[in-house]
């Protein structure tokens, strides 16, 4: 049986291994599970045909706003910020060339919440298009410092890792603090900025969310799967990179770019959500191999798929209580942070 799968359009063709395009398409087919499930379970359940018929406007009066407008704008943001973290971590350690770095333990996505969080408190008068803003500029504030603490002629994967932990910690100490301090916030403002810090996507919707979130994912995730082949040179090492006549440095600037963006805006919608960015890529590589053009892909799937399932036990578990998602990929990714810390303790 050939390995590889050759794809033509019209003007250009690609090749594709087997095992990427048979591991795309079970995901995709998971995460099409995976939302006809979430938008009919609840305290009221409507069949999964019935789902189907409401998404495509075909349904009873009742399903269709129950299915379109409580539970699908929250199963879209699962979707939309499981795929922007999960890229985010991808894209991260292969430009870190370190398996444990992520956005949230490194300390971005620490600065991307600061950074919303201000703006909760601060401005939340002004449009939530403008939240996103605020969220990635906090993030690259934070990976200012941690390249800034992390250099010493140099960086190297393990100090980075060290450096972000503590910049994570010390970020997330600091925002709950300014909650804390800021008396003159009204009650729901701050029992809002709390339940951001927890990272949960309860009481989304259309307009509000999803509107704001979808256009940073539309441009942002195909610039990261069309540069993810750099990725694969700068795997090699930076010498083997520049002497096959990549430009390392410029590629990694944007990648970067697209990395803290990614996880900024996500985390401006869905708040302080942890570990997907960790977790995603791992499993990603299972399933497709170490080339990044399946990883990307591969990744986004993986983030949605956890995100999707994490909040589906979230609501539905614990009625009437409706439990942060980011509780449940919190006790996840912790265990699996601690088996890749065993499994790498040599490296």
């Amino acid at each position: 049986m050939n390995r590889w799968i050759t794809v033509r359009g019209r003007k250009h063709s690609f090749q594709i291994e087997r095992r990427t395009l048979i591991a795309i398409v079970a995901l995709l087919i998971a995460n099409v599970v995976a939302v006809i499930v979430c938008a009919g379970l609840g305290s009221t359940r409507i069949g999964p045909l019935d789902v189907v018929r409401s998404i495509f406007g075909a349904g009873d009066a009742t399903s269709e706003m129950i299915v379109m407008t409580l539970r699908m704008p929250r199963v879209v943001i699962a979707i939309l910020v499981g795929a922007g973290l999960a890229v985010s971590g991808a894209l991260l350690q292969g430009i870190v060339r370190n398996p444990l770095t992520s956005p949230d333990v490194i300390g971005i996505s620490g600065g991307a919440s600061l950074g919303t969080i201000v703006f909760i408190l601060y401005f939340s008068q002004i449009s939530i298009r403008f939240m996103p803003i605020w969220s990635i500029t906090g993030a690259f504030a934070a990976a200012g410092l941690i390249y800034l603490f992390a250099y010493r002629g140099g960086i190297t994967p393990l100090r980075l890792v060290l450096i972000g932990i503590g910049m994570a910690t010390a970020l997330t100490a600091f925002t709950y603090m300014l909650i804390l301090m800021a008396s003159f916030t009204p009650t729901a403002v701050a029992v809002k900025a709390f339940t951001f810090m927890t990272g949960s996507i309860y009481g989304v919707a259309w307009d509000r969310d999803v509107v704001t979130l979808l256009p940073w994912l539309v441009v942002l995730l195909p610039v990261a799967l069309f540069y993810a082949r750099h990725l694969n040179v700068q795997e090699l090492g930076d010498e083997v990179a520049a002497s096959v006549g990549s430009p390392i440095n410029r590629k990694r600037t944007i990648l970067l770019f697209v990395s803290v963006a990614l996880a900024g805006s996500a985390v401006a919608i869905g708040g302080a959500i942890n570990f997907i960015g960790l977790m995603a890529p791992h499993i990603a590589r299972r399933l497709v191999g170490p080339a990044y053009g399946g990883v990307i892909p591969a990744s986004a799937l993986v983030g949605s798929l956890i995100l999707l399932l994490s909040d589906l036990v979230a609501r539905t578990a614990f009625v009437p209580l409706d439990i942060p998602a980011g509780v449940f990929t919190a006790a996840i990714g912790a265990p699996f942070f601690i088996y890749l810390l065993y499994r790498h303790r040599r490296a």
